[in-house]
């Protein structure tokens, strides 16, 4: 089984910063990511500078064994030149850099980083991280003092413990060799994205989306919707076996793409004991990287193909976002516009119910949408009453009866309603002992109403 990387790098300055001080390398032996600080210039320079020292080792020439000790001898001369850089300049005072790296030999990994950069691992469809962030927050929390969820929001959550760049004397790593285990996906970046983000969402993503370029630019336009309030920059890298075209062209971005200029040293061209530019992922990476003090020559004024592409990208991105935002707008004022004109049809219908023992006309329909209901008492009948009605249409009123206009409904009820009041049922006959009762002291009234009358007089 062979072991490859298929990987993606990608960075953006973000939606408040006006620089962009992350830099990031990805190439089939290595993966960088380093988040700068100290200023406009400083932090593109100090995060340039690490990468640029740890590109070189993106080879596969070295043996599992010397791994870690490559990549903390490259760190700490990466330290030692930011410590010089800010010593001989007062306007680079403060730089640092958080560093993380990734370096693959056969199937084993080392890794080393310093910072609140972050690894993750999806492994199985469950997202681990793998560093711990060597912050102020970070120690409140693991001594006891902070939640997590105080953390996420303490105001002092971006104070670093440990960057490079920051003291004399050697810069204290966390290293770990691991498996590179076939199927597994890692996720390197700034906390411009895993600050905004939230890890489930950040594992959503790694976990659905195949293509590691597609998934990094995810990442980035998820953490530019959540305001993306510093630059954001991932690396996502996928471990593979026997893969017939292995990834093989490096990719930097963010300010190390940015200050890369051609290389000025005619020497190691055409020399026979040093590969000339582009024949390893190394030295095709360093011609692109150069002049980090900022200085350049008139015929290396200009980027090369690898800047116009991370240009390129950044705005068809931003192209992207303009039209979903536009096609959203678009959607919503839609949906605005059918449920209105839902609505006015409703006002055009009325029905005839029951409540309370009257008859009621109601104008709408008989629904609720959330709060919102669709109809609306218009009328009450005072007479017939509900209870005067025959149970057939008291069970129709109950299931309310639909009519096109208010006209149409008065005349429901006038007509049909008002015809279906319930008829008395006659009196019962009397029986004949209380008919003969009744006989009785009808002729008793009748005689004695004679005997009192007076009797007629004549006249004489």
């Amino acid at each position: 089984m062979t072991v490859s990387l298929r990987y993606a790098a990608r960075s953006d300055v973000g939606m408040v910063r006006a620089s962009n001080q992350d830099s990031a390398y990805a190439g089939p032996h290595l993966v960088v990511l380093c988040d700068g600080m100290g200023g406009p210039a400083g932090g593109d320079i100090a995060s340039a500078v690490a990468v640029e020292h740890l590109m070189p080792l993106d080879a596969d020439s070295h043996q599992a064994g010397e791994l870690l000790g490559l990549l903390r001898d490259a760190v700490q001369d990466a330290h030692a030149e930011l410590i010089s850089r800010s010593s001989e300049d007062p306007d680079l005072a403060g730089l640092g850099t958080t560093c993380i790296a990734i370096m693959r030999s056969g199937n084993k990994l080392a890794m080393v980083h310093v910072g609140d950069s972050r690894a993750y691992l999806l492994r199985d469809g469950e997202l681990t991280q793998v560093t711990t962030d060597h912050t102020f927050v970070e120690y409140l929390v693991e001594t006891g003092r902070l939640t997590r969820e105080q953390a996420r929001r303490h105001p002092q959550r971006s104070v670093l413990l440990r960057v490079l760049g920051d003291a004399e004397g050697d810069v204290q790593l966390d290293e770990s060799i691991r498996e590179a285990v076939p199927g597994d996906r890692w996720l390197l970046c700034s906390d411009g994205l895993c600050g905004p983000v939230s890890a489930e969402t950040i594992g959503e993503v790694l976990a659905t989306v195949e293509d590691p370029g597609e998934a990094a630019d995810q990442l980035i336009d998820l953490a530019l919707r959540a305001g993306g309030p510093d630059n954001v920059t991932a690396v996502v890298v996928d471990v593979v076996d026997d893969d017939p075209q292995p990834q093989t062209d490096p990719q930097v971005v963010g300010s190390a793409a940015g200050r890369r200029q051609r290389r000025r040293t005619a020497a190691s061209v055409g020399s026979p004991a040093e590969p000339a530019p582009g024949s390893t992922p190394a030295s095709r990476a360093a011609a692109l990287v150069a002049g980090l003090d900022g200085t350049q020559t008139d015929e290396e004024d200009e980027d090369d193909a690898v800047s116009e592409q991370a240009e390129a990208a950044r705005a068809t991105r931003r192209r992207q976002r303009r039209r979903a935002a536009l096609g959203t707008l678009v959607l919503a004022l839609a949906l605005i516009g059918a449920c209105f004109l839902g609505y006015r049809w409703t006002q055009t219908q009325y029905y005839v119910t029951s409540e309370s023992d009257h008859v009621v006309i109601y104008r709408g329909i008989p629904q609720e949408v959330g709060p919102l209901a669709l109809s609306h008492k218009v009328e009450t009948v005072t007479t017939p009453l509900v209870s005067d009605l025959d149970s057939r249409m008291r069970e129709r009123l109950a299931e309310t009866v639909s009519q096109p206009s208010l006209a149409a409904a008065r005349e429901y009820v006038e007509v049909t309603v008002t015809g279906h009041v319930a008829t008395p049922s006659a009196s019962p006959s009397p029986s004949p002992s209380a008919s003969a009762t009744a006989t009785a002291r009808a002729t008793a009234t009748a005689t004695a109403s004679a005997s009192a009358s007076p009797t007629p007089t004549r006249g004489r």
